[in-house]
């Protein structure tokens, strides 16, 4: 064998060795802990829905699973840490509405792409918000708001709290749908913000599913819709908007990306493992008892086309509410 045979015979070798390496690491993921990037604080709801699943993911893949919180900077963080980090499936991001959706629209720069710099696995959650009055309010159903609205042009008015966050965005878009306009009226945060409804400073809140039913069923609030796609357990008795419009549909949502370049058998194998913690039962539970619908794509392509979807459908609204960039 001549000595450029023999070159060439090396170089199909190593080759051979590192495609085999590659394989086999694939073969044998996870073999050590796999870590769960939460780019929010301990102890808010984000975190524990992350914990609930990561307990789950730690006994079916047989290794210990590790939330790691990275607060800081409306979730960027957290989210660019695991942007850049290595594509070998040991380190995951809990992703929400906020970080993938809602930011893109609000700062014109951005330190990552929710889509390029990210493989997609699967969602694991949906969190639709209800529609509340004051209890004493005259507007007993959605369809009394609506002409209360349309026959007093300027006299309704919403809470809101977070620029481009959920009570401002489901507000905005079933006013939309209604083709009717209210003043939002800015809070600190749910709780001012149900304190002033309470106390008749406004007309109508767009709210967690949890926090607002504690005091729909002490009497001091009445439920009017509740804007996921069918109607909730907790609340059946409460219609949909899409009952009265069609289509018009708003939840915020989690799920669980991992960086660009990640291997497709890894992703895959997260997907198929990730979805089957959200479908067991005790974890749907506990999902729902955090105001949350335990949801799994059914493809990871699945959840990056969902993605793509809420990106624009939001940045029309946060638009449509007026709510500048951040420059």
């Amino acid at each position: 064998m001549n000595r450029r045979n023999l070159v060439l015979a090396a170089a199909v070798f190593a080759m051979s060795a590192t495609l085999g390496g590659v394989v086999h690491a694939q073969q044998d993921y996870p073999n050590r802990a796999v870590r769960v990037v939460v780019p929010w604080p301990v102890g808010g709801v984000t975190d524990i829905g992350a914990r609930i699943v990561g307990e789950r993911l730690s006994q079916n893949l047989g290794r210990p699973v590790v939330v790691e919180n990275k607060p800081g900077a409306n979730g960027f963080i957290g989210t660019e840490f695991v942007a850049k980090s290595a594509p070998d499936g040991y380190t995951l991001l809990l992703v929400s509405t906020t970080t993938h959706a809602v930011a893109p629209a609000l700062y014109r720069k951005m330190p990552y792409d929710p889509l390029k710099d990210f493989e997609h696995v699967t969602q694991i959650t949906l969190a639709p918000t209800i529609a509340v009055t004051p209890a004493n309010s005259p507007h007993k159903t959605l369809a009394d708001l609506v002409a209360y609205a349309k026959a007093n042009p300027g006299k309704l008015n919403y809470a809101t709290y977070g620029s481009g966050g959920s009570s401002q965005l489901a507000a905005t878009l079933f006013l939309q749908a209604a083709g009717i306009q209210a003043t939002a009226v800015p809070y600190k945060g749910a709780t001012p913000a149900i304190t002033g409804l309470m106390g008749g400073e406004t007309d109508l809140f767009f709210d967690s599913i949890p926090s607002s039913l504690t005091h729909v069923k002490a009497g001091r609030l009445r439920a009017l819709a509740v804007t996921s796609g069918e109607r909730v357990s907790a609340a059946p008795d409460v219609p949909t908007l899409s009952e009265t419009y069609p289509g018009v549909v708003y939840s915020v949502w989690q799920g669980v990306q991992v960086p660009a370049g990640t291997p497709k058998a890894i992703v895959d194998k997260l997907h198929a493992e990730i979805s089957k913690v959200v479908n067991a039962p005790e974890v749907r539970e506990k999902m729902l008892n955090l105001g949350a619908i335990a949801v799994s794509s059914k493809t990871p392509a699945e959840f990056g086309q969902h993605i793509a979807r809420e990106k624009e459908k939001l940045a029309a609204l946060i638009r449509a509410a007026g709510i500048p960039y951040v420059d």
